[in-house]
């Protein structure tokens, strides 16, 4: 759990070169209270943000998301790579997010990353705990984060 006061310190979380895009949710009330992380999309429905804690990191780090265009509409099954749900493309598909000036990378995942929900239903009908589930998402944002990124936790 961690909690961010000010806009400001959220904003801080995110790469100077996100920042600018960054757009909270109508309504958001300050301080925020975080137990896992915090996901939310933006109005346009066009960018994904994600805030959370890297596991022995002492401060929260930010990830602007872009949905990408979807070119198959067919109603295959995907898999988010970080929940491991399966859905169809309206609900999992590739979010990318840039490097630099020249690179971009992407990721299949839940496009609203509400991915910590899809495994407390998976777990609660499992009649398993949700903890161990919760810990390893987490430490899959970090290591995309780290590995796509270049970000290091300290």
């Amino acid at each position: 759990m961690f909690r961010i006061e000010t806009e400001k310190e959220l904003l801080s979380a995110f790469r100077s070169r996100d920042r600018k895009h960054v757009e909270l949710p109508k309504g958001t009330q300050l301080p925020l209270f975080i137990r896992d992380y915090l996901a939310w999309v933006d109005p346009y429905g066009v960018r994904v943000f994600l805030v959370f804690t890297a596991p022995g990191g002492n401060r929260p780090t930010g990830i602007a998301f872009r949905r990408d265009q979807q070119g198959d509409k067919a109603l295959a099954l995907r898999v988010c790579e970080w929940c491991r749900a399966s859905g169809s493309s309206d609900q999992i598909g590739l979010l990318t997010t840039d490097v630099d000036s020249k690179r971009r990378v992407g990721v299949n995942l839940c496009l609203d990353l509400r991915c910590n929900e899809r495994l407390e239903a998976a777990m609660n009908m499992a009649g398993r705990s949700v903890l161990d589930e919760n810990k390893q998402l987490i430490e899959r944002m970090s290591r995309f984060a780290s590995e796509a990124l270049g970000l290091e936790f300290s």
